[in-house]
């Protein structure tokens, strides 16, 4: 069955699947009417083997279920996780959109106790020989460290660990801002608290040296005074989004860009010092921004590009909403978030996203790069898209567990 809906300003054709959800999902299967900016950006993104967008992607999965069980989170991972390794390791590069992919295959493999996912990120940095993708790296390339530490802490070895704290230790002694107006701060965008503090919170737990914890408070508020709205509870993208608006008229909030400062937030608290001062700022922000994400959690169970101007939006966005989840089940595991108020919600994005994986184990529903919310296809699968699935299904396994053994918390 067929019909068409009017998003973005433009006609676009679109499928109706029934998934089984109590409603169908559209599936985007033209870019038709997409700008040429924005084609240009799929078509760059697919060139660098980030992942793809087919117009037949073949069946959805009919194999997985929708309980919020350790056995049915852990096939639905493994599913995804094992298409995804197969595709993308010959393509394996220490850029932010397989850093974050390289996160959910340590957290697949500690969670479902198989060392296949570790040991191809063993042999990942083992070809970078440990090294940042630049020198004096921004946060982007900073991100793959987190996985390079988190083997150091593993491993010990030296090596593992040494060139991460060599430009870091560089990134102390430079100057902190630039003369590019809005973006002065080293964290000017919001997705940078997601690739840069987790990196630094591993590096003060592979040394023991405060001075990477005290940059990593002084630079993260920097950034929350400047793009976080305290009444929203949401962060603006960047400063030149402070005053952009929707077709509606409300702020616009990108969904993925939320995301990564919740999942950053979650990954920086679990290795920043219990005592460290700064620490109940980071649970009050966690715990606002949970609030005010649950309020938007749509009928599916997912979230949208645009997190105020749902409506204008024909497809759930998988990438945001897999983040979103992630960090909600993390505080429900730490007892920072109610377990009686999240769980619910925890439980209706998982179904969510699983109606988004397809029989040979693609993820779909994954915008890609850019800064805004944007067209996309219901077969998009982009690695880092995949990286935040497999780090909220981790987390939901946890989250159903008796306790939290085996689990690193600092």
């Amino acid at each position: 069955m067929g019909r068409f809906s009017w998003k973005y300003g433009v006609v676009v054709p679109v499928l109706l699947l029934s998934v089984g959800f109590g409603e169908s999902v559209a599936q985007q299967v033209s870019y038709e009417h997409a700008t040429a900016k924005q084609l240009a950006g799929i078509a760059k993104d697919n060139s660098r083997h980030f992942g793809d967008d087919p117009d037949d992607p073949g069946p959805l999965a009919t194999d997985l279920s929708y309980k919020i069980s350790p056995e049915a989170v852990g096939k639905a991972m493994r599913k995804v996780a094992d298409w995804q390794l197969a595709r993308s390791q010959p393509y394996f590069d220490r850029i932010w959109t397989w850093s974050i992919l390289y996160s959910g295959f340590m957290a697949t493999s500690e969670s479902l106790n198989d060392p296949k996912y570790r040991d191809a990120m063993m042999a990942m940095g083992t070809k970078f020989d440990w090294k940042l993708r630049s020198h004096l790296p921004n946060a982007d390339d900073q991100s793959v460290a987190q996985t390079y530490l988190e083997l150091y802490l593993l491993k010990k070895d030296p090596a593992m660990m040494q060139p991460t704290r060599d430009e870091l230790d560089a990134v102390l002694a430079a100057p902190r801002m630039s003369k590019i107006p809005g973006k002065e701060l080293p964290w000017w965008w919001c997705d940078a608290l997601f690739m840069a503090p987790p990196v630094w919170a591993r590096m003060y737990a592979a040394t023991g040296d405060q001075k990477y914890i005290s940059y990593l408070d002084e630079e993260w508020w920097k950034t929350s005074d400047l793009l976080y709205d305290t009444k929203e509870h949401l962060y603006a993208r960047d400063a030149s989004y402070l005053t952009k608006t929707e077709a509606n008229g409300q702020r616009m909030f990108w969904g993925r860009g939320n995301g990564w400062v919740m999942g950053g937030i979650a990954r920086t608290l679990e290795y920043l010092p219990k005592d460290d001062p700064a620490r109940p700022k980071y649970v009050k922000q966690l715990q606002e921004m949970s609030a005010r994400i649950a309020s938007l959690q749509g009928k599916d169970g997912m979230w949208r590009s645009g997190l105020l101007d749902q409506s204008n939006y024909a497809l759930p966005e998988m990438s945001g909403s897999a983040l979103m989840t992630y960090a909600m089940a993390w505080g429900v595991n730490e007892g920072i978030l109610d377990r009686k108020v999240y769980r619910p919600v925890i439980e209706k994005a998982w179904a969510g996203m699983l109606h988004h994986v397809y029989a040979d184990g693609r993820l779909g529903c994954i915008q890609q790069t850019g800064a805004e919310p944007a067209p996309f296809k219901a077969s998009s699968s982009y690695t880092y898209g995949v990286g935040a699935f497999l780090l909220a299904g981790s987390e939901i396994r946890r989250m159903d567990s008796h306790s939290s053994a085996g689990k690193r918390v600092h």
